[in-house]
């Protein structure tokens, strides 16, 4: 049995240790927000947050979650950051097809976890440039970014 805290509650699984973590949320808790993009963590999709810090769950083992905190897309926007994020996305249009979205969103709330000053345009591009957008609404994505910045600031 694994043992981990999973969007504020405490939950086990018997999953094999060496099962990704993000099939054992969409599997065995139907948390089905965070998405299987490429499996190699190249794309970001699957990112969730362990201990705060994003992370790509489709290369990460559930054993490597025992004794953590788990953040999911499900729950993200119970914090700060994540409803910051979510009004922006709407204002600035962000979401195309969506798929790469939670991932998308995930990530930023851990840029904006880390920001210490205000970000550009650019930075925020910089900074999100490892999760992909086959949409291609980067600029979209960044521009939500800095506006939820501005709004937390």
């Amino acid at each position: 049995m694994i043992s981990f805290t999973l969007n504020g509650k405490a939950v086990t699984t018997n999953a094999p240790a060496d099962k990704p973590l993000l099939w054992v949320l969409r599997e065995d808790f139907n948390l089905t927000g965070t998405k299987f993009g490429c499996g190699i963590a190249q794309c970001g999709s699957c990112t969730v947050h362990l201990n705060g810090a994003p992370t790509r769950s489709c290369v990460l083992a559930i054993s490597a979650a025992a004794g953590a905190k788990v953040t999911t897309i499900e729950a993200i926007n119970a914090t700060k950051e994540g409803k910051a994020l979510q009004a922006a996305w709407v204002v600035e249009q962000a979401p195309q097809c969506g798929y790469c979205q939670s991932g998308q969103i995930m990530a930023a709330a851990g840029v904006l976890k880390q920001a210490k000053a205000p970000l550009s345009r650019e930075q925020a591009l910089e900074r999100m440039s490892g999760n992909v957008c086959r949409c291609g609404t980067y600029n979209q994505i960044a521009a939500a970014v800095v506006r939820a910045q501005k709004t937390l600031a």
